[in-house]
């Protein structure tokens, strides 16, 4: 039997990008979709490519289903959790960042949603905090280095494009100040920060000093982070710990050749190149933010909790051009 789907906040980006992977995945009933300031339109308004993917309408009601995905702001999720009642026995997945830091809520305990060090956690369990974006690049580029207690200073740079702002209206999101620019923001404060060091610290022997400055992107999808590292190791060897590390991963390739986003957007994976000169060493990692960053990795959990192939509903071709 087909399990059923509801997505609470199913009008924004990773939500409506839900959607779309869900739509096709063999073993997926979307039941509703849940939105209060579109309740009664049809999905496909909103989003008219989906119009001959689902035909459903938004609605303010929920029904109990077999798994919910919030897709809400952050800090909305325990609200939204507070407000209505939700069993037990229904496998939850939180986009927001609500449980990434701390994952006990009620009788419920989120796992920290990262499939390539957490998949036995994830396996079987009912609350799932899935990873940032940025924090998902920039921490599959940095645990085979925390692995072997090699980090101390990092220091990393990312690009991501507009999706990752959300479906807000802001002034760094209009076309006119986007087009044929780049800005950076939250300069060494970024959101991810404590998400991504809880994680590498807990595989490092060292604290670890993170220091990242993301990018605003002039594209609306993707993203590219390069952390530069003091490494005297033979970048041989460096590669063959990377390899070994995610020999086990579906969704992570490590590539000798140079690397580029468009490999990754519309498609789950990450994918990671490394440079070396002297004893400085650059890891760079590519990942499609709406889906590996968001929406992609959400369905890849859902898929290792209910002990389905890892891959379901997940092969999709990149945007080569």
């Amino acid at each position: 039997m087909k399990k059923s789907v509801g997505i609470i906040g199913a009008n924004g980006y990773t939500g409506s990008e839900l959607v779309r992977l869900l739509a096709f995945h063999p073993n997926i009933e979307l039941k509703f979709l849940f939105s209060r300031s579109n309740s009664g339109v049809k999905i496909s308004e909103l989003y008219p490519d989906l119009d001959s993917i689902c035909d459903l309408i938004l609605t303010n009601e929920i029904s109990q289903t077999d798994i919910l995905f919030l897709c809400l702001p952050h800090k909305e999720s325990q609200n939204w959790l507070n407000e209505n009642k939700v069993s037990e026995e229904t496998l939850i997945i939180d986009l927001g960042n609500d449980f990434r830091l701390d994952g006990d809520f009620g009788n419920r305990n989120f796992i920290y949603g990262l499939p390539e060090i957490f998949f036995n956690e994830i396996q079987n369990s009912k609350s799932i905090a899935n990873p940032g974006c940025f924090a998902t690049a920039i921490q599959l580029a940095l645990l085979p280095l925390a692995k072997e207690n090699l980090l101390k200073d990092v220091y990393t740079t990312g690009i991501t494009g507009s999706t990752g702002a959300g479906q807000s209206l802001q002034a760094t999101t209009h076309f006119t100040w986007r087009n044929d620019n780049i800005s950076a923001y939250k300069t060494l404060n970024h959101q991810h920060v404590d998400e991504i060091l809880k994680q590498v610290n807990s595989l490092n022997n060292q604290e670890v000093e993170l220091n990242f400055v993301p990018w605003r992107g002039d594209f609306a999808r993707g993203i590219f982070t390069s952390s530069i590292i003091g490494c005297d190791w033979e970048l041989e060897k460096i590669y063959s710990l990377y390899k070994d590390f995610y020999k086990d991963s579906s969704f992570v390739k490590v590539s000798e050749k140079p690397i580029d986003m468009k490999q990754v957007v519309n498609t789950n994976f990450c994918v990671i190149q490394i440079e070396k000169q002297g004893n400085k060493i650059a890891v760079h990692s590519a990942i499609d933010n709406l889906l590996k960053g968001a929406s992609g990795q959400a369905v890849q959990n859902m898929n290792i909790a209910n002990g389905w192939e890892q891959n379901l509903g997940l092969n999709l071709k990149p945007l080569a051009f």
